[in-house]
């Protein structure tokens, strides 16, 4: 696994960042930002500590696809850390095997943090190889999108 470090600063008070980012209020909002990985990305479940939460998508194929995860730690307003340990393939959870093992228990933590009505986010995510790249791509131009939707 590699270790990848986001980070962005957002001006607007943290409570709204946690909301807007979780989707608490409007999964809308995950919606929105989380597009740029997959426009049709969304997730199933909540974001209380010990639950399972689905991260899913359609691919190019129709085909609905994501990864199973938990939330290993929750504290509102302040650190949200997810574990994957699993797949989720044409409906159905895949959580061994070789497929499965590249990315057991990797996780992808937010940190928020508030000085002064600026939120500054953190997101730490252990990735595969093969999708560096991606995520490097990716997600620094979703979080401009978040603070596009933060900062309204």
């Amino acid at each position: 696994m590699k270790k990848l470090q986001f980070t962005v600063s957002i001006n607007a008070p943290v409570s709204k960042v946690y909301d807007l980012m979780l989707g608490i209020s409007s999964k809308s909002t995950y919606e929105q930002w989380t597009a740029l990985f997959n426009p049709t990305s969304t997730y199933e479940g909540g974001w209380e500590k010990g639950s399972k939460i689905l991260f899913v998508g359609v691919d190019e194929q129709g085909e609905k696809g994501g990864m199973v995860s938990r939330i290993a730690e929750c504290i509102p307003h302040q650190f949200v850390s997810i574990q994957h340990y699993g797949l989720f393939k044409a409906d159905v959870e895949i959580t061994e095997g070789p497929e499965v093992e590249k990315w057991a228990n990797g996780f992808e933590n937010y940190s928020f943090e508030e000085i002064n009505g600026i939120t500054s986010l953190t997101v730490d995510l252990d990735t595969t190889e093969e999708f560096v790249d991606f995520m490097n791509q990716a997600y620094p131009k979703a979080l401009e999108k978040l603070k596009e939707i933060c900062e309204k």
